[in-house]
């Protein structure tokens, strides 16, 4: 099946990735990296955004464009505080919902006698329409002046074509009506005529300014994330697929350790040893939350950043089994692979993150299928990997992989009576193994080894 162009310009991430990076919700109950990132004015800029970051770019030609716009709003975020007020917005979008008499009538004698009844039997009616009335041309007025503002002609990226289709709704002759001051005072008889004309002849064009306004009130939330957040905007690149970035850091974490990342057809995949709690999976969570967000059109959180977009986005972290379905922990993870494996064999361009797969069969098993796996991503072009693995027995096959194979690891400090991280990426694998020492320092061997203590007698009176 063919694809549209508007879909090979959306990046393929899939539910389970959503869940690992923690784009919508947090099992935790922490704040998602929407929450993070969602500065919005307003319940429809909220979801614009919301719609955006289910639907990240793929293409460099629309990612560039993002970026323009978020560097122009932030270059010039004094003009975008002037955009309609909260109370402006969700009262024009109210007045559009509004279930109200329409006055629709041709005939001005029947339009007059209309008129009365509205505002003679129908009070209640009568000021909900002069309210959504007054709403709505407070946001034509604002829009009006944010729009001819003069630093705003030459708007770049996604900003243009906004900006030009709010000019031309705004130039429709109907409304010339609406004043440049507040039309609270008039009579009853003008403010129907300017209800009929904004909420029955021009209620699309109503409908289609909130849209516009929505667009622009997400692409502002994501330059004021960027500024809040301190991300630096990514470099775009073209040619064969690659990811280079030095101080990357997850947002989340606080006072983080910075690490680099190198990922190119030299060396596709990046294998991941090291301790557990030493940093293996934040160090993959935080590359793909990164490039996550650089297809979005975002900064993102590192010293620098450069990337060639992907087609699909993978991210196998917590998997889990399917007791409802009959699927345990192993056939999970097979699918999983599966997943890329189709993605790969379509000649997309993918990137994919597994933490240490196949840890739900044996060691053996486990051992021949990461290498299998190992041998047969490390010959495909354009896609990259990032694999986490326990499986230190590995590296004595990997250098015969044409050294496409890029070893990294983190370790842990042995000193004193406790271990010490650092979180610090390091060329080479680790030998490390700390099981047996973690089970010692958390006292589990001591409180097992402790002899039983009885149960205490229940007296037959206590019965």
């Amino acid at each position: 099946m063919s694809l549209s162009s508007t879909e090979l310009d959306i990046l393929g991430i899939d539910s389970h990735t959503f869940k690992d990076l923690e784009i919508f919700e947090c099992d935790t109950g922490d704040a998602s990296l929407f929450d993070f990132c969602n500065r919005t004015r307003s319940i429809g800029g909220a979801v614009v955004l919301r719609r955006r970051m289910q639907s990240p770019w793929a293409s460099a030609e629309r990612i560039e464009a993002t970026q323009q716009a978020i560097r122009f709003i932030t270059a010039q975020r004094s003009h975008f505080r002037t955009m309609p007020s909260v109370y402006a917005v969700e009262g024009t979008q109210d007045y559009l919902q509004e279930i109200l008499p329409n006055l629709d009538f041709r005939n001005r004698l029947e339009f007059a006698l209309g008129s009365f009844q509205v505002w003679a039997n129908q009070d209640s009616h009568y000021f909900s329409i002069v309210r959504g009335a007054q709403a709505a041309c407070r946001l034509i007025r604002a829009l009006r002046a944010f729009a001819a503002l003069a630093p705003l002609k030459n708007a770049p990226g996604e900003l243009e074509p906004l900006l030009r289709q709010l000019r031309a709704l705004l130039s429709r002759p109907n409304f010339r009506m609406v004043p440049d001051f507040d039309v609270g005072t008039w009579g009853t008889w003008k403010m129907l005529k300017l209800d009929q004309m904004l909420r029955v002849k021009e209620k699309e064009t109503l409908s289609r300014l909130l849209a516009l306004n929505y667009e622009l009130d997400a692409l502002v939330s994501m330059a004021d994330a960027n500024g809040e957040h301190g991300f630096v905007m990514p470099e775009v690149c073209a040619g064969p697929l690659r990811a280079n970035a030095d101080g990357l850091y997850h947002p989340y974490v606080t006072n983080p350790i910075a690490n680099p990342v190198s990922l190119n057809q030299q060396h596709r995949i990046l294998f991941l040893t090291g301790p557990n709690m030493a940093g293996k999976t934040t160090y993959l969570r935080a590359f793909a939350t990164a490039l996550y967000l650089a297809h979005l059109g975002m900064g993102v959180p590192a010293q620098r950043f450069q990337f060639v977009p992907v087609q699909w986005l993978f991210s196998s972290i917590s998997l889990t089994d399917d007791l409802r379905r009959g699927v345990s922990y192993f056939r999970a993870e097979a699918l999983r692979v599966k997943a890329v494996a189709e993605a790969v064999a379509r000649g997309d361009r993918v990137l994919a993150l597994m933490d240490e797969p196949f840890k739900g069969t044996n060691v053996k098993d486990a051992f021949e299928a990461s290498l299998a796996i190992l041998e047969r991503f490390s010959s495909r072009e354009n896609c990259l990997f990032m694999f986490s693995s326990h499986l230190i027995e590995l590296s004595d096959h990997l250098q015969r992989l044409n050294n496409q194979v890029d070893c990294r690891y983190f370790e842990a400090a042995e000193s004193g009576d406790r271990l010490h991280f650092d979180y610090r990426l390091r060329p080479g694998i680790s030998d490390q193994r700390l099981g047996m020492r973690v089970l010692r320092e958390e006292g589990i061997f001591h409180l097992l080894d402790k002899p039983s203590c009885p149960a205490p007698e229940v007296s037959q009176t206590t019965l």
